[in-house]
């Protein structure tokens, strides 16, 4: 099992490289490559990956703590079971990437491509998923309590059951999502109301 320390890699292909089971702690990415690589269960420890290309690599069962991947793709990548603690996701897609099973704890997930992501059950208490897109994800009984979702697109998402209590919902379009079971606050509902024309009165 190999460890990496405070390493600084510009623009290096990772791709054809077997990663997996090592530990990089502070090390920093830039413009790297890992698709169709092998990281499974690799660990990450506040490390930063700048606009790295992880397209169909294999990172189930990976453990990430405090890293920023910002920009980073990860279109057709294997998450299953991967787990992302207070880190810091903006701008990153993932496009068909297989998320099942994955585990989110806080961190910043704005502006992340996440159409139509399998989210369901997933307690996502306090993540900052501003902008982020969500557009016909799955997220029914998922924990979005605390959530800030300013102006995260939400259309067509699957929100039934879900608790979103507590969340920043400044922004987001109601019109284009179905509420059904959905756990509001009385001032979401009302926001809610209002957005379908309704007066408060």
């Amino acid at each position: 099992m190999f460890q990496h320390h405070q390493q600084h890699y510009v623009k290096v292909d990772f791709g054809a490289k077997d990663l997996r089971y090592g530990e990089l702690i502070g090390c920093t990415f830039d413009q790297c490559t890992f698709a169709n690589g092998s990281l499974e269960e690799v660990v990450t420890s506040g490390c930063r990956f700048m606009s790295c290309d992880f397209r169909g690599a294999l990172l189930n069962g990976s453990i990430h703590k405090e890293s920023a991947f910002e920009n980073c793709g990860f279109g057709g990548a294997n998450l299953f079971v991967a787990k992302f603690e207070a880190c810091k996701m903006t701008g990153s897609d993932f496009s068909g990437a297989t998320l099942d099973g994955m585990t989110i704890e806080q961190g910043d997930w704005s502006y992340a491509n996440l159409r139509q992501a399998r989210l369901a059950r997933q307690n996502l208490r306090g993540v900052r998923l501003v902008e982020a897109d969500l557009s016909g994800a799955n997220l029914e009984k998922a924990d979005l309590r605390d959530c800030d979702l300013t102006m995260a697109v939400l259309s067509k998402a699957i929100l039934k059951d879900a608790d979103l209590r507590g969340a920043k919902l400044d922004g987001v379009d109601f019109k284009t999502m179905a509420l059904t079971g959905v756990k509001l606050d009385r001032e979401q509902a009302v926001l809610v109301a209002r957005s379908f024309g309704a007066k408060i009165v």
